[in-house]
C-alpha cells in the first residue's frame, strides 16, 4: 500500500476514478488515513483499520473532502486511532457524543427552569417568589443557553448587574435562585456540578444586610389612611397585615375555612405555615370589623381575591405602588397640619415584610414577653421546648395583639387635643 504526505494541492488536483473503479490514496503523515475516489467523482477521507470486534482491517468514512479540510481529517483520524487503541470502537463514541449534543441542546437552562418549577417549587411555601426571580432575571439572559453551558462567570456578571442597579440585597435573591435551580439541574445529572459554589457571595455582592425598617407612628398613621383609599381587596389585606403581624403569602393565601369568627381565631394550616405546623393568630376585634368588609364568593373561599374567590389574590407589587403614592400624600396633608412643608416631605422606602418588623417591635415596647411576641408573628420554638413545651399560649398571644391593636388605634385615630386623658387617684 503505497503512501504519500497528502498536501491540499493534492486534494484539489483529486480525478475521478477510471469507470468501474474506485481508487486510494494513502497518507504518509497519518497511519491507515487515506481518500477513496469513486469513478462519479465522489471523494472521501476514510480510516483502514482493524476496529474493536473485527478480525479484519476495514474502510471506515469519517466525512467527505470538503466537509474537512486535510488537517482536520488528521486530528479526527488520530481521534479514532486512539479510540481504537483504548478497545472504543469510534461509531459507538460519535453516536454517544451525538446523543449528549442532543441533550445538552434539549437542556437549555429555560427547560430546566421550567422542570424546577414543577418538581421543586410547586411544593414550597414561597415557591413563587423564587420563580418570579428566575423568570425576571434568569431566563432573559440564560434561557436559550445549554444549562451545562453556564459557568461561574455568568452568574458572577448576571448578579454584578443587579448590585449595579442599587440593589444589593435583592442581588443576594437573585444568587440564592440561581444557585437553587443549578443544584436541582446536579441533582438531576444534568450538568456535573453547580458553578455557583466556585463563587464567594460576599466578595461578589458584599455582606447581606438585614432589614431594620420599622415605621413610625406617623407613618403608621398615613398607613392607615393610605390604606382607606384602596379598594377590595388589597385595602383590607394592607390593614389585616398590620393588625396580625402575618406574612404577606399566609394572608393572601387565606381561606373562609379557616376562620372560626365565633371563637375569634384564624388557623392556618401546617402546609401553608413556614414552620410546617399549624399556627392560630388571635382575631382582635379591630381585625373582625375589617373581616366583616370582605365579600363571601360562591365561586370559592380565598379572603382576597380578584376571581371570585377561585383563586387567591396576585400583584402585590403594584399594590403596594399604589399605597406608597397614597402614604405619601398623605404624610403631605400631616405636615400642612402640623405647619411643615409638605413639599419637603418623603416616603422613606419599605417593604410589606417590614410591617412584620413593625409589629415585632411594638409588642416590645408594648412589654410583651419576648416569647410570646415570637409566637404572635409566628417564629417557632426551637430545640427542646420545640419538642416538649406543646403549650400553644393562645391566651397570651391574644393579650398582646389586643394591646397592639389598642395602640395602633390610638395612633391612627388619636384622641381629639382637648381630650384629657383620665389618671388613676392617689390614695
Amino acid at each position: 500500500m503505497a503512501r504519500r504526505t497528502l498536501m491540499d494541492r493534492t486534494i484539489k488536483a483529486l480525478k475521478p476514478a477510471r469507470p468501474g473503479q474506485r481508487r486510494d490514496l494513502w497518507d504518509a503523515v497519518v497511519p491507515g488515513l487515506g481518500i477513496r475516489s469513486t469513478d462519479k467523482g465522489y471523494h472521501t477521507y476514510v480510516l483502514l483499520s482493524r476496529f474493536p470486534g473485527s478480525r479484519n482491517p476495514t474502510r471506515r468514512a469519517i466525512a467527505e473532502v470538503g466537509a474537512l479540510g486535510l488537517a482536520e481529517a488528521r486530528t479526527k483520524a488520530r481521534h479514532w486511532l486512539a479510540l481504537i487503541a483504548k478497545g472504543i470502537d469510534p461509531h459507538i463514541e460519535i453516536e454517544r457524543e451525538r446523543l449528549a449534543e442532543q441533550r445538552k441542546q434539549a437542556d437549555t437552562f429555560a427547560a430546566v427552569a421550567e422542570t424546577f418549577f414543577t418538581r421543586k417549587l410547586k411544593t414550597q411555601r414561597r415557591g413563587f417568589v423564587v420563580e418570579r426571580i428566575v423568570r425576571n432575571e434568569l431566563l432573559p439572559s440564560w434561557g436559550g443557553r445549554p444549562v451545562m453551558d453556564i459557568t461561574h462567570r455568568d452568574i458572577r456578571e448576571l448578579v454584578e448587574r443587579v448590585v449595579d442597579r442599587g440593589a444589593p440585597t435583592y442581588a443576594h435573591n437573585v444568587f440564592d435562585a440561581a444557585n437553587a435551580v443549578l443544584n436541582f439541574a446536579a441533582a438531576q445529572d444534568m450538568i456535573e456540578a453547580n458553578p455557583a459554589r466556585l463563587l464567594n457571595r460576599s466578595a461578589v455582592i458584599g455582606p447581606k444586610r438585614h432589614r431594620q425598617r420599622v415605621l413610625g407612628d406617623t407613618e403608621l398613621r398615613a398607613f392607615w389612611r393610605a390604606s382607606d383609599q384602596l379598594d377590595y381587596p388589597f385595602g383590607p389585606f394592607f390593614r389585616l397585615l398590620l393588625l396580625t403581624g402575618a406574612r404577606l403569602d399566609e394572608l393572601g393565601g387565606a381561606r373562609w375555612r379557616e376562620f372560626d369568627l365565633e371563637r375569634k381565631a384564624w388557623t392556618i394550616p401546617a402546609e401553608r405555615f413556614k414552620s410546617d405546623a399549624e399556627h392560630m393568630v388571635p382575631l382582635t376585634d379591630d381585625a373582625l370589623t375589617v373581616l366583616t368588609t370582605l365579600p363571601r364568593f360562591n365561586s370559592g373561599d380565598f379572603l382576597f381575591s380578584t376571581t371570585f374567590g377561585k383563586a387567591p389574590v396576585r400583584g402585590f407589587s403594584k399594590a403596594k405602588e399604589r399605597l406608597d403614592r397614597h402614604m405619601l400624600s398623605a404624610l403631605r396633608d400631616l405636615a400642612e397640619l402640623r405647619g411643615d412643608d409638605p413639599t419637603e416631605v418623603k416616603l422613606a422606602g419599605f417593604v410589606n415584610h417590614d410591617l412584620r418588623r413593625t409589629v415585632r417591635t411594638r409588642l416590645s415596647a408594648l412589654k410583651v414577653q419576648d416569647h410570646i411576641a415570637e409566637l404572635v408573628i409566628g417564629h417557632g420554638r426551637k430545640g427542646i421546648a420545640r419538642i416538649y413545651d406543646q403549650h400553644r399560649f393562645e391566651d397570651e398571644k391574644r393579650e398582646a395583639l389586643a394591646k397592639w391593636a389598642m395602640l395602633l388605634r390610638s395612633i391612627v385615630g388619636p384622641p381629639p387635643a382637648n381630650v384629657v386623658p383620665l389618671t388613676k387617684a392617689k390614695t
